[in-house]
């Protein structure tokens, strides 16, 4: 793509000695970035709510049979949160790679390890015919999702977000996050079609693991969308120019290792809700309502359609307010939401799907300006690392464990626990904001 295929775009002036840094060359457009950005997170997402849907519909039937519904859910979802631990691992990792050997073999080898990972999913044996080595063999898959995602960092967002057009830069930084909605889109479709269309015994036995299969193809079709870019003279200029290389983790750490932990709390709200919406509600249904499965994984695409609207919506919000003006208000909301979490998921039909429909208008109008929202406040040589790491810490603090803590407390104390946990995001995010604010003051 070049940028004449998007002439709705402003056009970025002739790069020269005297050019501003902040502007693109000629032949680089902020469009053609966000394409590269949302191809790549939607595979992303792809493969991890492929995952997710299955730690509630298979795994415990396959892999965990040997303990109750609830256990065995229970003990999927540990190893759910077994890929947000190791990721920042995976960051790092990934730093060294592209120090020693550059930008594209880094996401080759992470896309790879990620594509490879999640179809190996498809091929393991269940407990009945393995034992514990079943186990075993899906903990070291679900180990190379989490490394292979935290070593897929590429800059191409960071790059996005710093070239975006002055009173434009709420939109930017939303496109990249329009591939969560996508993927678990897509993801959710799948499975929905085959829980429709299978027999029991045939979806347990075969069926579930096409998804998985899937997840390659479409790891491929990302790599070479994302390498695309980052290959690419004018792109690669542009990453050094911003100075979008890996830095030291100790002088990171040393200098400016507090807005790491800020822009992690300061978008928790929206990672505490992220699995709140998709995963759990999904395990809720499963083990504690009567409501046909396939009907509520149709909610739940109609509600990542409302999320990424809602996406949408939220550039055009923040541009108008500033973006954490938007994350502020929206914590507000979902610390709301909270309140009637409880009421709503034992309200039957209605209020299961009034859960969904609402939450996934939240986790849009949220999540679509979590990412980097204080990345500003790191130094110009640091923001490659320090923005890495800050999503790192987003996901294990906020989002790791979200299933796991909300259905094992909600099963045992009853449905407050989900409002205890989306509050305590809520109040982490408002705190963090104005924390950043009494530091750094206000800058969108």
């Amino acid at each position: 793509m070049t940028s004449a295929a998007h002439p709705a775009l402003p056009h970025p002036l002739p790069a020269s000695p005297s050019s501003d840094p902040n502007e693109l060359p000629a032949s680089v457009a902020p469009g053609d970035i966000a394409v590269g950005v949302v191809i790549g997170r939607a595979s992303e997402y792809f493969d991890f709510f492929v995952y997710g849907i299955a730690s509630v519909l298979v795994f415990p039937s396959v892999f965990f049979p040997f303990v109750g519904r609830l256990e065995g859910t229970l003990l999927a979802f540990a190893l759910f949160a077994v890929a947000f631990v190791v990721r920042p691992l995976g960051t790092l990792a990934g730093m060294q790679i592209q120090r020693h050997f550059g930008r594209g073999t880094k996401l080759t080898v992470a896309l790879f390890l990620l594509g490879s990972s999640t179809v190996g999913m498809a091929l393991l044996p269940g407990y009945e015919h393995a034992g514990g080595l079943a186990i075993a063999l899906l903990t070291l898959c679900r180990i190379g999702q989490g490394l292979a995602l935290g070593g897929s960092w590429d800059g191409l967002p960071s790059l996005l977000a710093l070239n975006a057009p002055e009173k434009r830069r709420g939109w930017y930084a939303m496109l990249g996050q329009l591939g969560a909605p996508l993927g678990f889109f897509v993801a959710c479709g799948i499975f929905a079609y085959l829980w429709g269309e299978l027999s029991a015994s045939d979806f347990l036995t075969w069926g579930w693991r096409y998804p998985f299969f899937a997840a390659f193809a479409i790891n491929v079709v990302a790599l070479f969308a994302r390498l695309r870019l980052v290959v690419t003279h004018e792109y690669e200029r542009q990453l050094e120019l911003h100075e979008l290389d890996p830095c030291s983790v100790r002088e990171l750490l040393s200098q400016q290792g507090h807005n790491i932990f800020i822009g992690a709390f300061a978008a928790l709200a929206s990672y505490a809700l992220f699995h709140l919406v998709t995963v759990f509600p999904l395990s809720w249904v499963m083990l504690y309502s009567e409501r046909s499965i396939g009907q509520f994984l149709s909610v739940e695409l109609v509600g990542a359609a409302l999320a990424a609207v809602a996406m949408l919506l939220s550039g055009l919000v923040a541009d108008r307010v500033g973006r954490r003006r938007t994350l502020g208000g929206v914590a507000v909301l979902i610390a709301g939401f909270s309140l009637a979490a409880p009421w709503l998921l034992s309200g039957g039909s209605a209020g299961e799907d009034a859960f969904i429909l609402i939450g996934f208008v939240l986790l849009g109008l949220s999540y679509g300006q979590a990412a980097g929202s204080v990345t500003s406040n790191f130094l110009p040589h640091l923001r490659y690392t320090g923005a890495a790491l800050t999503a790192d810490l987003a996901w294990l603090v906020g989002a790791a464990f979200a299933p796991l803590v909300a259905l094992g407390l909600s099963a045992r104390f009853g449905l407050v626990a989900v409002s205890l946990y989306l509050l305590s995001g809520a109040a982490c995010t408002l705190l963090a904001l104005r924390v950043n604010k009494t530091l750094s003051g206000v800058r969108d």
